[in-house]
């Protein structure tokens, strides 16, 4: 088999594996990727067989010889094998036959390289497992859920409307689908949920459908047998860790729509299979799901499949973005300046009113994640005296936004009261109100407040909402 200088390039410069053998398994080829995957040199390996290469395969298991004796093709399969160096490896392979005149003269196999992946993985689950049994023993409640309702706060009616149905789940055992964007808080939501349960003393293990390669997915959660793929072993999948507590999962709309079907089952049947088992248990497990685009939005890009959102859409939350319930930021900055006190060992007081004037002013494409974030920061850059966080202290993006209008007086508001709702009469007068005593106390914010008797951070909200400036 003769190979061109400018293919053998162009192989050598793709980052997957490529291993090409003649018809006797004598290799022939061997690229850069996958010298450096094995841990092996090019100039070692052609001209060995593979059972040379990798002495842990048999002709049963080997996917090059089943190419080359049988014919069989393979597509993104997982193996795991122990090469001539003793090196243990695990790759998504695919195998194909390679012929000429109807005759099988080779085979080639390409390889993606993950068994960083799956140690990492292996070692969550094993010390995962660990922890629950450690905390068994000693009667401690094995749940990793450490968030209650208590810790969730906002005053806004679309959060509190939220919390409301969270707090109902709480009671049963139905499946829960919630629904925010990115930075919502939808696992302290998972999590509050948990810890208001019955199953509170149980386990709770959260899994994000989109930073698990799809290859890994199946035996991740539902669990392996050993001799199910080369290497495999037995193993416990997150299902069986979560027996009897609740099963968190997180971008479902990520899982494979494969894994989808076989979830739905498992739903239905309440039980599950290892793969490459041959019996099926039964499991107590509550799932809650999440994600992060709409679910109407999910099924039309056929991300989603519709039986199985029907069947987890029991109870459904939407937690709204920050953008939605600006009237929570006075009362989060004042819970993270207490939280990063106590992480920073610091004495912060307060926000200033143009700072928080900033921070009501900007979009929060993050939510409360990234005002968390943003308020972190100004506690890495504030100096040790401090104890007011000013504009400067804010992340550019936040203190680089525009100042609200200045606005003097009542004169603002154009309607009339004759052609007003009485929302709107309520609203007019509240304003008029903040005004007048917002004059009578020099603009003085904390004199004002005191005057209203309403908390500093609800009268900076009013301040904001109202447009009404120093």
């Amino acid at each position: 088999m003769r190979w061109s200088a400018h293919f053998e390039a162009i192989l050598n410069m793709v980052n997957v594996g490529v291993h090409v053998v003649d018809k006797q398994g004598m290799t022939v080829y061997y690229n850069e990727t996958m010298a450096i995957i094995d841990g092996l040199e090019q100039n070692h390996v052609i001209g060995k067989t593979i059972f040379q290469l990798y002495p842990s395969l048999t002709v049963e298991t080997s996917t090059i010889n089943l190419a080359l004796k049988k014919g069989i093709e393979t597509v993104e399969v997982m193996q795991t094998y122990v090469n001539m160096k003793g090196k243990h490896i695990t790759t998504i392979n695919s195998t194909y036959p390679l012929y000429e005149d109807g005759e099988i003269i080779g085979a080639v196999e390409t390889a993606k390289d993950i068994t960083r992946v799956v140690r990492m993985y292996d070692q969550t689950l094993e010390l995962r497992k660990q922890l629950f049994d450690t905390k068994k023993k000693e009667r401690i409640s094995p749940s990793t859920a450490v968030y209650h309702f208590s810790d969730l706060i906002g005053d806004s009616t679309n959060f509190r409307h939220a919390i409301a149905i969270a707090k109902k789940a709480a009671r049963t055992t139905s499946p829960v689908l919630i629904y925010g964007a990115t930075g919502t808080g939808k696992e302290l939501v998972a999590q509050s949920i948990h810890n208001a349960s019955s199953r509170r003393p149980q386990p709770f293990i959260a899994l994000n459908c989109a930073a698990v390669p799809k290859e890994l997915m199946e035996g991740l959660m539902f669990g392996t047998t050993k001799g199910a793929f080369t290497g495999a072993v037995d193993k416990q999948g997150i299902f069986e860790q979560a027996n009897g507590g609740t099963l968190f999962l997180d971008e479902l709309n990520s899982l494979d729509l494969l894994l989808q079907a076989k979830l739905l089952r498992v739903l239905q049947d309440r039980k599950i299979r290892r793969i490459g088992g041959k019996t099926e248990k039964e499991m107590d497990v509550r799932i809650i799901t999440a994600m992060n685009i709409p679910p109407e939005q999910a099924l039309q890009q056929k991300v989603l499949r519709s039986d199985l959102y029907f069947r987890l859409n029991v109870l459904h939350i939407e937690l709204p973005t920050l953008k939605e319930r600006k009237a929570d930021i006075p009362i989060l900055v004042e819970h993270f300046i207490r939280k990063f006190n106590d992480t920073f060992m610091t004495n912060v007081k307060n926000i200033s009113d143009d700072a928080l004037q900033h921070l009501l002013q900007y979009d929060w494409p993050g939510n409360i994640r990234e005002l968390s974030h943003a308020i972190e920061r100004a506690f890495n850059i504030i100096d040790y005296h401090y104890e007011t966080i000013e504009k400067d202290h804010l992340p550019t993006s936040v203190s680089e936004r525009s100042h609200f209008p200045q606005v003097e007086g009542p004169t603002r508001f154009i309607a009339t009261t004759a052609n007003m709702s009485l929302p709107h009469l309520i609203e007019k007068f509240e304003r008029d109100t903040i005004i007048r005593v917002f004059n009578e106390c020099n603009r003085n914010i904390s004199k004002t407040a005191n005057a209203l008797g309403v908390k500093r951070q609800a009268l900076q909200y009013k301040l904001h909402k109202y447009q009404i400036r120093k």
